[in-house]
């Protein structure tokens, strides 16, 4: 066996050490064409939540079955991803990831973006599918907007009840400190002049519809962009985790605002681009997030896009 000398050995040991510690993803970005428009996912980073303590109506043996289904346990490491899209006329981000809220594990929209080719200050518009600090959180920077040429659109009923510490009473003690990041995130882009709250339904940009989708937050909506006949529904926190929910749509989250209304709105989502066989953008589907849905019994089953490189129009 060749004998290293051991100042030779101790540097490649501490070279090994330094890679690890600095060992990353490749940039988080994928794209794939919507008619005449280019979808971008953008990662953002993952989080590791514990859906044994925050999923409901779902037994401790079902939810662990349904996590093993798909390898994984309940402490599940979960994508927070972003969309841009690009219209040829109009570059517009949907969501904007955790920004610091995270640590490390978040945060990364910024730079994916530039590697994506869509720095900061080339996004036209952006568009929030609720308030909440994993979607909102990025839009800021530093008592800035993020975006600084970008009008944000949110809908009235999000900024209303989470802007307003009158209404801390009415979420459970895990959703409290929505009201204090929702106030860190928008109030600089408010300071600014560049927030827009609008009611859905309602065309926000060309191509770009908004469709409420309360539950989850008063205000939380759906995206639905077509181009060319073809359908994205971009749907935020309709699904946290996967493996759970598309078998079973009732179980929802402590998250929600209004569980109830959650779920009702869920299996509205579900049922409707199963359906017409929509294309669907998941803030919180293993990245990218694209795929669509299948009935399948009871349920519905998640069909990961087809990875592809033909992205001409």
């Amino acid at each position: 066996m060749k004998r290293f000398p051991a100042q030779a050995l101790a540097g490649l040991l501490f070279t090994t050490a330094a890679a690890a510690d600095t060992l990353v993803q490749a940039p988080g970005y994928y794209r794939m064409p919507l008619g005449k428009f280019t979808v971008t996912a953008v990662s953002d980073g993952t989080v590791t939540i514990p859906l044994d303590t925050l999923l409901t109506h779902v037994s401790s043996q079902v939810l662990k079955q349904r996590m093993a289904e798909e390898a994984m346990t309940p402490q599940a490491e979960t994508s927070i991803n972003t969309f841009v899209i690009d219209t040829g006329k109009q570059r517009v981000l949907v969501d904007t990831g955790a920004g610091p809220l995270f640590g490390k594990a978040g945060g990364h929209l910024l730079a994916n973006l530039r590697a994506a080719g869509y720095p900061a200050e080339t996004i036209d518009a952006v568009l929030l599918t609720h308030v909440h600090g994993d979607h909102s959180g990025g839009v800021s920077l530093n008592g800035k907007p993020a975006f600084p040429n970008a009008q944000v659109y949110v809908d009235k009923k999000d900024v209303d009840f989470w802007l307003n510490p009158a209404n801390i009473g009415r979420v459970e003690d895990s959703q409290k400190h929505t009201f204090k990041e929702s106030a860190e995130a928008l109030n600089p882009v408010i300071a600014a002049g560049k927030l827009k709250t609008f009611t859905a339904p309602l065309t926000v940009v060309a191509g770009i519809r908004a469709l409420p989708a309360p539950g989850h937050t008063p205000g939380s909506v759906v995206f639905r962009v077509e181009s060319e006949g073809q359908t994205l529904v971009l749907w935020g926190d309709i699904i946290h985790a996967k493996a759970v929910q598309m078998p079973d749509p009732e179980v929802a989250i402590h998250f929600d605002v209004n569980q109830q209304q959650a779920v009702q709105t869920r299996e509205r989502i579900l049922a409707q681009v199963a359906r017409e066989g929509d294309w669907v953008a998941a803030a919180h589907i293993s990245f990218p997030g694209l795929g669509h849905v299948k009935a399948e019994g009871s349920g519905y089953r998640w069909i990961a896009a087809n990875y592809t490189t033909e992205l001409a129009h």
